[in-house]
């Protein structure tokens, strides 16, 4: 079987060696030791000024949104994965979804302005695939408007811009370290901010507002992780450079491999340092896509669709909004298997297998 993913381990004596220090300080969680030294070693291979350490990168949206103190609406993208959208509803924000760019099939920078209202307080974008939005048009809008920036960076770990870290730009930005990412700590998320003072009020939300052990600064809630995650985010910390320069290899081999599949591969931002976090492919139409699919899964080759359906028409909880350009796209989006142990030769059966379809429907 080849599955659209599958997490990096380590070796197991080196993530062992973690274990004993643990097991000898009998110290678990609540930011330990390794969290720590995990949190420093980040900042120095990320660069950036502060970041902490937490449980998901879901909790860190939610963190981003309440230490921001914001309200009312939230202009965002419905393409993505749902915890975006989820963790505005959840704390109490209404979503504004803005279309996509067909290119990028990030949020289209053009259209946001004319979707704020007086009652916008931020914008939450997403960088779709670790594929950086358009951050200086993003950060324009907000400076004129006055509007706070969050950015969903759960797929752009190592990613740069400019020379800079991706996760530089905007009031907050997040980062998720789940086992499917390219760099995990199994479950884990990461936020991040140029502002001491805003960080100072996120480590308290993290631990429950607690500011003292009989005072507390704030509400807060428990975002912390622990010291058994802590030890795979320093183990595979080793292995990142290497994992991303295998990831680019086995897309640059399929890049070659489907220049003759109708269809196209995401326009990246120019100025970019890629970390090569998926395989997404868009094709010349939704027919082609599900056939290709269906012939895959019956080799036991399964690709995933991901963001579809669209966030604007999917969700229970919200009414329906139609966004023609996501709508249409989300449609045509397969991502397919991509993995720091996936072969060559399983990429060159993949792309055969959609090749034979599409010659056959021809």
């Amino acid at each position: 079987m080849i599955p659209v993913t599958k997490p990096f381990l380590p070796p197991q004596e080196e993530y062992e060696a973690y274990l004993k220090g643990i097991w000898k300080r009998q110290w678990l969680t609540n930011m330990g030791p390794l969290a720590s030294d995990l949190e420093m070693r980040l900042k120095e291979y990320l660069n950036v000024k502060h970041l902490l350490f937490l449980t998901n990168g879901t909790v860190a949206l939610q963190m981003a949104i309440k230490a921001l103190n914001l309200k009312g609406e939230i202009i965002t993208t419905p393409f993505s994965f749902v915890a975006t959208t989820s963790s505005i509803v959840w704390e109490g924000c209404t979503p504004v979804f803005v279309d996509i760019d067909s290119r990028t099939l990030n949020i289209d920078a053009a259209l946001i302005e004319n979707a704020i209202t007086e009652k916008t307080t931020a914008i939450l974008a997403t960088h779709v695939y670790g594929n950086p939005c358009d951050v200086a048009a993003i950060e324009n809008i907000a400076q004129k408007h006055n509007l706070k920036v969050i950015y969903d960076g759960a797929h752009a770990f190592g990613v740069q811009v400019n020379g800079r870290s991706i996760f530089e730009y905007g009031d907050i930005s997040v980062c998720s370290l789940h086992a499917t990412k390219l760099y995990h700590s199994i479950e884990g998320g990461l936020i991040f901010t140029n502002d001491a003072n805003l960080l100072k009020r996120l480590a308290f939300i993290r631990n429950f507002g607690f500011n003292g052990p009989e005072a507390f600064a704030e509400l807060g809630i428990n975002g912390k992780n622990s010291e058994f995650h802590a030890a795979m985010g320093l183990v595979n910390l080793k292995y990142v450079d290497d994992i991303i320069q295998r990831r680019k290899e086995l897309t640059e081999h399929y890049q070659r491999r489907l220049v003759a599949v109708k269809g196209s591969m995401p326009l990246w931002t120019k100025d970019v340092k890629n970390n090569y976090a998926y395989l997404p492919f868009v094709f010349h139409d939704e027919s082609l896509m599900k056939k290709c699919m269906e012939v895959l899964q019956g080799h036991e080759i399964f690709g995933r669709r991901y963001f579809y359906p669209s966030l604007g028409t999917s969700l229970p909880y919200l009414p329906h909004t139609t966004m023609p350009v996501t709508d249409e796209l989300a449609r045509r989006v397969l991502c397919l298997p991509l993995y720091y142990d996936l072969s060559l030769e399983e990429i060159d059966l993949i792309t055969r297998l959609i090749l034979r379809v599409q010659n056959n429907q021809s």
